[in-house]
């Protein structure tokens, strides 16, 4: 959770409006992050949301995308820590120093990011909800089987609350680390 001291400023016509953001989700106390969390699942996890596709209709709908024809070519390009094109923006998952997936976002359509094992098969999907790039939006990521894995609310770039496919809050993130609902770190990540 941020806390946020919003200032105004009146010059002339022209109204400007500035934050100070501070990250306050270890000292708040738990009422407080279980308030959050309720919050933040609430809007994830509405009567819209799909948990499981049929397979052949999630196949339908992504179906010029379950295999990367250009597969060697983006191995190429994020193996040698290309993260963008002209067309697309990339990212490589690594165990050690050996590449084991990447994700493809298409710039035509920024809304969607396919993830690709190393031989250009499908693995996972994720899709952001309408309003992004612009914050607050939400993201879920779902296998090629059509099975919801996870949603997460993105507060800002830096502020994000993940939730499992079950609706079990997951952790948030703050920058490089993740914190758990009693405000523990648990995890960190290189490639914020």
């Amino acid at each position: 959770m941020l806390a946020e001291d919003l200032v105004q400023s009146d010059i002339g016509d022209n109204i400007t409006l500035s934050a100070n953001a501070e990250f306050n989700w270890i000292d708040i106390s738990q009422d407080e992050r279980n308030s959050i969390i309720s919050k933040y699942r609430a809007d994830l996890f509405d009567d819209n949301t799909v948990y499981k596709f049929k397979k052949k209709d999630f196949k339908l709908i992504f179906k010029d995308f379950i295999k990367d024809p250009d597969y060697k070519r983006h191995y190429m390009l994020v193996s040698n820590n290309v993260h963008e094109t002209n067309d697309e923006n990339l990212c490589g998952f690594y165990k050690g120093k050996l590449l084991v997936s990447y994700a493809i976002q298409y710039k035509k359509d920024l809304k969607t990011v396919y993830y690709y094992d190393v031989l250009g098969n499908l693995r996972y999907v994720d899709t952001f909800s309408d309003n992004y790039p612009n914050f607050p939006y939400t993201s879920k990521q779902y296998r090629v089987t059509g099975k919801l894995i996870s949603a997460i609310y993105f507060i800002s770039h830096d502020l994000q609350y993940m939730y499992r496919n079950n609706e079990t809050f997951r952790g948030i993130w703050y920058k490089d680390k993740m914190y758990n609902s009693k405000g523990k770190q648990t995890l960190t990540r290189t490639n914020w």
